[in-house]
């Protein structure tokens, strides 16, 4: 048990201040002559809650294993994207994320209000580090393609100083 648990602590320290949240884990059967085979796939959301997340998907035999490869994946891709734009702890403006059939409308909302989201969606934002916001799905709810389109939506916002810039226009 106590193997365990230092196993836990070092994955803390290799985090560096990230946060790890478990979306979704999914077992999958093959049918092999002796019976069932069963593997796990498992889908995680990491984020600083500074305005960088992503998203890992693993496969593995066991769940733990699973979870893993998918924090690992999470982590290389967080490397590569840029800091998403808040304004405070909101949304600059109204954006719209979509991925496959489902679509993701993220509204910025005033003080107090709160991570008014359902699940997969409500993981990615708080990871994010965004403390007010509203949001409606519409579409699919699968939670893969949710946290997906959460994350094409965070990736659409500008600030007005970038908009400024990338029109050449002063403000």
């Amino acid at each position: 048990m106590a193997e365990k648990r230092d196993r836990k602590d070092n994955r803390e320290d290799r985090n560096e201040g990230l946060e790890e949240r478990i979306i979704k884990i999914r077992r999958c059967a093959a049918v092999v002559k002796g019976g069932r085979r069963f593997s796990f796939n498992a889908m995680v959301v990491v984020g600083d809650r500074q305005g960088r997340v992503a998203w890992g998907y693993g496969k593995a035999n066991e769940v733990p294993p699973a979870v893993e490869k998918a924090a690992k994946e999470a982590e290389k891709s967080l490397k590569q994207l840029r800091k998403i734009s808040m304004k405070g702890s909101t949304i600059p403006h109204r954006v719209v994320g979509k991925f496959g059939a489902s679509k993701v409308i993220l509204v910025p909302a005033g003080p107090g209000t709160g991570v008014k989201a359902g699940p997969g969606v409500r993981d990615v934002l708080v990871a994010a580090g965004i403390h007010n916001i509203l949001t409606k799905v519409h579409g699919s709810t699968n939670a893969i393609n949710l946290v997906k389109a959460t994350i094409d939506g965070l990736k659409q916002l500008r600030t007005r100083e970038e908009v400024a810039g990338l029109r050449g226009v002063a403000l």
